[in-house]
């Protein structure tokens, strides 16, 4: 058996052997990984300055993205403690798990529940963030799911540290040692995307090479996205005051993220009167501007100049379908609603789109007529984040049309089964249904949880 195939067997028999442990153990698991990473700080932070180091003798030789190892950093801000409070946040949410969504009385003394529950085995597979091991074990132990994660090479030493943190959170509590478990190696993940019948779902997060390649290489379900590419449209109804702070927090904020909006959608309306507005701002915060005739001509003819003017290019087909995470936006006029719409549709990576506007019509039409996991009006993309949302962390961004969309926290990481029981002294059986026999009654049951 290979090494990969005993990751795997171990996760599965982990999750099984969870299933009965009741859920206040998992978040005693949470609470004693909190305290383990707590403790652990000084030694994770100084792995991470080496792996800063590292990585940044990769981009200065032009191995590696600006934009990849500003992701790395894990003491910039208050991305530590937010990952912890995001440890004890994800502990204090409800239980996700044994909720009854569907509860019916088919026959007297016969009773169905639908019930939610966790998927089973997760393998996810991430780049550059370390937080991201903190985040997704988190959830995977609240929400009752077992998982194996990957990180990026780039951050081997930070990872293997946080990883040695939740075991020894995990070894406190009656959770199996096996319930989180991390590999280092490509060839790990060639071998357990093959082994579908351990693992349930594999969740990708990173480059759009990165979900291409799992997605052709593997026949369990994938869920995950693969660009952010959002947008904000300027509507002809906008307020100059709410589209500069919502553009310029959309794309400053923090560019490399995937919530960052690379496209900005003028309405033809707006070319002499909100757009110079924006495009002074963004310029004056040093973005670069790849901006089709319309939009270029309306900056290039103002008196006096904008600063930092040389910043504003013609832009090419290609600037629409491409994910800067950079201070670089794609600018275009369009002539109405309906053609931002059309064009989102075409263009976006269905992630998060924004309009700013005052009119309720055109909000409405927006957030019905763009087919994304978010519409948002007069707000920034960089709010679609589970943090923010109100997960306490999450697993990651789903574009899919199925099962989860949007930032996945811990409703995302449960499916749910159905539960039947017959209380009749001789049991049911189907045969007593049907012509000249019993009909079903399909009543309703007010259940909170299952009795049994």
């Amino acid at each position: 058996m290979s090494s990969a195939e005993e990751i795997a067997k171990s996760a599965k028999v982990a999750f099984e052997d969870s299933q009965l442990i009741p859920s206040a153990e998992r978040v005693n698991a949470l609470r004693h990984i909190h305290k383990a990473l707590e403790f652990n700080k000084a030694e994770i932070l100084s792995a991470n300055r080496e792996d800063l180091q590292a990585a940044q003798i990769e981009v200065d030789a032009g191995r590696m993205s600006d934009s990849l190892l500003k992701r790395l950093h894990l003491d910039k801000g208050d991305k530590w403690d937010s990952m912890l409070q995001g440890v004890l946040d994800v502990a204090d949410l409800p239980d996700p798990t044994g909720i009854v969504s569907y509860a019916k009385e088919l026959d007297d003394g016969l009773e169905l529940y639908r019930v939610s529950c966790p998927i089973g085995v997760l393998l996810i597979i991430f780049e550059a963030r370390p937080e991201v091991v903190v985040n997704i074990a988190a959830l995977a132990i609240k929400s009752g799911n077992s998982a194996i994660l990957k990180g990026g090479k780039e951050s081997n030493r930070t990872t293997q540290l946080l990883s040695k943190a939740i075991a020894a959170g995990l070894s406190q509590s009656s959770l199996p040692e096996t319930y989180v478990q991390t590999i280092q190696t490509r060839a790990e993940v060639s071998s357990l995307l093959a082994l579908d019948h351990y693992i349930d779902l594999v969740i990708p997060r990173g480059s759009n090479s990165l979900v291409q390649n799992i997605q052709n290489n593997t026949r369990i379900p994938v869920m995950g996205h693969a660009d952010g590419l959002c947008s904000v449209y300027l509507d002809e109804s906008a307020n100059v005051d709410k589209a500069v702070r919502v553009v310029l927090d959309s794309k400053t904020d923090y560019p490399s993220a995937c919530n960052s909006t690379e496209t900005v959608i003028v309405h033809e309306s707006l070319l002499h009167s909100v757009w110079p507005v924006v495009g002074r701002a963004l310029l004056e915060a040093n973005v670069r501007l790849l901006c089709d005739a319309p939009t270029l001509s309306a900056l290039t003819s103002l008196s006096p100049a904008p600063p930092n003017l040389s910043l504003a290019a013609p832009s090419t087909p290609a600037s629409y379908t491409t994910e800067h995470l950079a201070l670089t936006l794609s600018v275009l006029a369009l002539p109405s609603l309906p053609a931002a719409i059309r064009f989102i549709n075409a263009h976006s990576s269905h992630h998060t789109d924004c309009i700013v506007a005052e009119s309720q019509l055109a909000a409405s039409a927006f957030c019905r007529g763009v087919d994304s996991a978010g519409t948002f009006v007069n707000a920034s993309t960089r709010f679609a984040d589970g943090f923010r949302y109100g997960f306490g962390t999450e697993v990651g961004i789903s574009t899919g049309r199925i099962h989860a969309r949007g930032p996945v926290g811990l409703e995302g990481l449960v499916i749910y089964k159905y539960m039947l029981r017959s209380t009749d002294g001789r049991g049911h059986v189907v045969s007593d249904f049907g012509a000249g026999g019993k009909r079903y009654k399909h009543t309703d049951i007010v259940a909170a949880s299952v009795p049994f």
